[in-house]
């Protein structure tokens, strides 16, 4: 009996070490029953699952049934390491915030620029016409589309339109502007006297001046505030090193954008008081 077990229990470690290097299905067992015919009955499932039916003692079907527990436990151990090992790649959401604000606070700058160059002053300029619309054979374009704009003189402009045809449309577009300018026919081209700005429309292209550089602060700002926003919304997933360096980058940033809407402005308010 001893050596019946013996020899039972070696023959059960030679099948479970075949079993753990040839298949990883449990089930699939034809190698096993091909190779140790003395095992068919007891690595037959219902073998298996029923002790009294086995004529091999109960300690080889304990052995066979611990076998596969184990290794079903290892490849559930292998399985769990492989998640614990995982690591979630976060992206560098960086450079697409700081150029989302950068593009953002340039249209501000940029829109600024418009609007103050629309703003009469008490000197020539050759861009102060540039925002005039001109309708000329049934279309609609800027002023500097159909005409070269020159200065002659601290208070004098020129204004010769690439189609003669259009002098009409060019003078009557000029005069229905707010700029207050009556320009006179010389050849082929108008010539515009600007004329002196008085006290009270200095002081109000003052106040124009002054509201329109608060409009282009708040709007650099709403785009600092959008690029805040969008960090912190990923802020768990960031370190806080990496973190505070973006937002300052930010916000340095924004500094120098409302600086530059403040030095526009300055500039302006000189030109229209004429200092």
């Amino acid at each position: 009996m001893k050596a019946m077990m013996a020899v039972s229990l070696r023959c059960a470690s030679t099948a479970r070490n075949l079993l753990l290097r040839n298949t990883a299905n449990f089930g699939k067992l034809s190698f096993l029953r091909h190779h140790f015919s003395p095992l068919k009955s007891i690595l037959d499932t219902s073998v298996l699952d029923t002790r009294s039916s086995c004529n091999y003692p109960v300690a080889v079907v304990d052995f066979l049934r611990e076998s596969r527990r184990g290794f079903a436990k290892g490849r559930k151990s292998r399985a769990d390491d492989d998640d614990t090992n995982t690591v979630e790649m976060v992206p560098d959401i960086g450079p697409s915030v700081k150029a989302t604000a950068l593009s953002q606070m340039q249209a501000a700058i940029d829109a600024l620029s418009r609007e103050l160059s629309k703003l009469r002053t008490g000197r020539a300029s050759a861009g102060m016409l540039d925002h005039i619309i001109i309708e000329t054979s049934g279309m609609k374009m800027p002023l500097n589309h159909v005409a070269v704009v020159s200065v002659i003189d601290s208070q004098t402009l020129s204004v010769t339109p690439y189609d003669p045809n259009a002098l009409k449309e060019l003078e009557h577009a000029i005069v229905s502007s707010p700029l207050g300018l009556n320009p006179t026919l010389e050849g082929q081209r108008l010539i515009a006297t600007i004329p002196p700005l008085t006290k009270e429309h200095i002081q109000a292209m003052c106040k124009v001046v002054a509201k329109s550089s608060e409009v282009v602060k708040q709007s650099i700002r709403r785009a600092r505030q959008k690029a805040l926003d969008t960090v912190k919304k990923v802020g768990s997933s960031i370190p806080k090193d990496d973190l505070k360096k973006l937002e300052k980058e930010v916000d340095e940033m924004t500094k120098k954008f409302v600086k530059s809407a403040e030095d526009m402005c300055k500039v302006k308010e000189k030109e229209i008081k004429g200092s």
